[in-house]
């Protein structure tokens, strides 16, 4: 009889790797601070670090303590620092870890640096540290994805999806449907051993529901990549209007720096403006644009141009307008010729400080209608509140959904589906058994993937070159 094997990782997850090399590298940001951190992982971190080190014998101590002393070149003093340590395997790697705080001096880092190079470490690569703890199983490849993510989350959503994937959230979603595949796999694999004597243990009927069932999450999962690309890259938020409306000045006011020219002469912006700002824990990606006129300056117009072209990329559009030179009726029909897509859109009436109260009350009708007075900053507040309920994150729940934020996960759930739909037809054909269970291994594969249980090592270096030195 065959022994059947679902397709596992190049790499023994379950089981410490041992390296030989220890590494090190710098964990803080580059230049001078009060303090600055040095990190070391592999067998030799301890030892290393202790060779240097005068004050307490590190290699005596236990795991999860921080020690005093100073590190030496021979008699000389480099700095007083303090020891973490880290002993195997109760480190992120895994391996046995030390972190190093010394002073932030860029020369006392560097002398440090020398030390622990000339004592037998090297430096890591970058992503090395979280590729390592991956390897050694201490968290799998999605897991290690969202360590970066939370390095560069910039808002609070941003920060609690990132968090709640590193915990294993949507890792542990993408298990449980693998599990569910690999039992139908063997069952079908097993039917194979006994071709000759036509039975079935793999109930077709419970395997054509569990697939649709599969497919309805992955279709959920690759809807929620919309919301979660926003979360994590912020949302994109186009200013538009025509020339004189006060774009600039609104994006100056919502920064609160003078970012963009201000200027009576209409078609002062030529080219697009972009800067980002957190609005109720909501990332937002403000572009002004051009003023939309008709123009006969080349210049002028292809700002014209990039600003139709920014619209199409945005996620949010604020129609900025002057209220005073502006009527309901035309308002409206600017808003059908700029809007073909049905975006979401937020037209804010701008200069209310200089309109009368009957023109003010004129466009009562208008949903969700905005009135500012930029240059005056007044009601800016209510702006930033309707910005946020526009895109409704606020909303989102994000302790219980789980949210698909990263591309390369949403490759391998296409994948993955297409590969259930070719089971879907083959069930439906009543192919063969080994046609089966092939598309079913094509779909493990690509959830495989995912989490890292299959992969490769130009897979792994993408993904870890990324990351930053020390990390």
């Amino acid at each position: 009889m065959r022994n059947f094997t679902v397709i596992t990782s190049s790499y023994t997850l379950t089981n410490q790797l041992i390296h030989t090399d220890t590494i090190t590298a710098v964990a803080t940001a580059s230049g001078t601070g009060a303090i600055a951190v040095i990190r070391l992982s592999g067998p030799e971190a301890i030892t290393i670090t202790n060779s240097v080190f005068k004050g307490k014998d590190l290699t005596r101590q236990a795991s999860h303590t921080i020690h005093f002393g100073t590190l030496r070149d021979g008699e000389k003093i480099v700095d007083e620092v303090l020891v973490s340590l880290f002993v195997a395997p109760h480190s992120y790697t895994k391996e046995n870890v030390v972190e190093i705080s010394c002073h932030g001096s860029d020369f006392i880092v560097q002398q440090i640096m020398q030390l622990l190079l000339k004592k037998g470490a090297r430096l890591a690569n970058a992503g090395e540290f979280t590729k390592r703890a991956f390897l050694n199983g201490q968290f799998d490849l999605a897991q290690a994805e969202a360590v970066a993510d939370l390095i560069a989350s910039d808002s609070a959503l941003s920060h609690e999806v990132a968090m709640k994937q590193m915990r294993g959230g949507f890792s542990q979603e993408i298990k449980r449907l693998r599990a569910e595949l690999v039992h139908f796999a063997s069952m079908i694999e097993l039917e194979l051993d006994f071709g000759e004597e036509d039975v079935e243990f793999a109930d077709r009927d419970q395997l054509r529901t569990l697939i649709l069932n599969i497919q309805q999450i992955i279709r959920e999962l690759l809807k929620s990549f919309e919301l979660g690309n926003v979360i994590k890259n912020g949302v994109p938020t186009v200013i538009v209007g025509k020339p004189n409306a006060g774009k600039s000045t609104l994006l100056n006011k919502l920064l609160n720096e003078e970012k963009a020219i201000v200027s009576d002469v209409p078609g002062t912006t030529r080219d697009f403006i972009e800067d980002e700002i957190n609005i109720g824990g909501v990332t937002f990606r403000f572009i002004d644009t051009a003023g939309l006129r008709e123009t006969t300056d080349k210049v002028e117009a292809i700002g014209v141009e990039r600003t139709m072209q920014k619209l199409s990329q945005s996620s949010l559009i604020i129609y900025l307008f002057d209220i005073t030179e502006t009527t309901p009726a035309e308002l409206q029909a600017e808003l059908e010729v700029l809007n073909p897509k049905k975006l979401p859109f937020l037209p804010v009436a701008n200069k209310i400080d200089q309109a009368s109260q009957e023109k003010l009350d004129s466009f009562a009708g208008i949903e969700g209608l905005v009135q500012i007075s930029a240059a005056e900053g007044a009601h800016l507040e209510d702006l930033k509140l309707a910005l946020v309920n526009k895109v409704n994150l606020g909303k989102l729940n994000t302790q219980q959904q789980t949210i698909v934020t990263n591309l390369r996960h949403v490759d391998s759930l296409n994948k993955t589906y297409e590969a259930l739909d070719d089971v879907l037809n083959g069930l439906a054909l009543g192919m063969s058994g080994d046609l089966v269970a092939a598309d079913i291994r094509r779909a493990l594969y690509s959830l495989g993937q995912i989490t890292g249980e299959i992969t490769t090592d130009d897979l792994l270096d993408n993904i870890f070159t990324k990351f930053c030195i020390g990390k």
